[in-house]
């Protein structure tokens, strides 16, 4: 009988904890050997064999994969403070304080904090219309008195994407203010 396309031959799959019979078989060929192996591996370092060294040394000392940027970053709470963050990363590495790949990983920091933050402002904003501050049918603040940025408590600025900015930058009384808001 022939499987047809797309149907396993054992729909189950291999039942969880069973090892492979190559790591078994090579386990039972190291048993007891390993100690010797080890030494014999350090004898030919020692005696020059590069492979044998990069073997040892690997095992003692693994390669890093990544180690902390010697960088202080500004105080990050606006998207300006990111934009002058970034402005001191490509000045480290035109100076070389930073090496081209640093400077990329931390800027990808900055890129996540920027997206954060704008998702935080998007969610606050929401929030206030669904509250009633600020909704399109509003005008002025409900006190009698409009704000002097515009009917609508923004600055008067559009923002990047063309739109009314709403109440300015952070809300320092939301749950979602991490303590860094001017």
């Amino acid at each position: 009988m022939t499987f047809q396309p797309g149907q396993s031959g054992n729909p189950a799959g291999r039942p969880k904890g069973v090892r492979a019979k190559a790591a078994v078989f090579a386990e039972g060929l190291f048993e007891g050997e390993a100690e010797e192996i080890i030494r014999e591996a350090v004898k030919l370092a020692k005696r020059g064999d590069i492979a044998a060294i990069r073997v040892c040394l690997d095992r003692i000392t693994p390669r890093r994969r990544d180690r902390v940027v010697p960088f202080k970053l500004p105080p990050l709470h606006s998207a300006a403070s990111v934009l002058s963050a970034l402005a001191d990363i490509a000045a480290a590495v035109s100076e070389g304080e930073l090496t081209p790949l640093e400077a990329d990983a931390v800027s990808r920091l900055l890129d996540r904090y920027l997206r954060t933050l704008e998702h935080v402002d998007l969610e606050q904003r929401v929030a206030k219309l669904e509250c009633g501050e600020g909704g399109a049918g509003n005008k002025g603040n409900g006190n009698g008195h409009d704000s002097p940025r515009g009917p609508n408590g923004g600055n008067g600025q559009d923002d990047q994407f063309g739109q009314r900015a709403q109440g300015g930058p952070i809300d320092p009384d939301s749950p979602y203010n991490f303590g860094d808001a001017p």
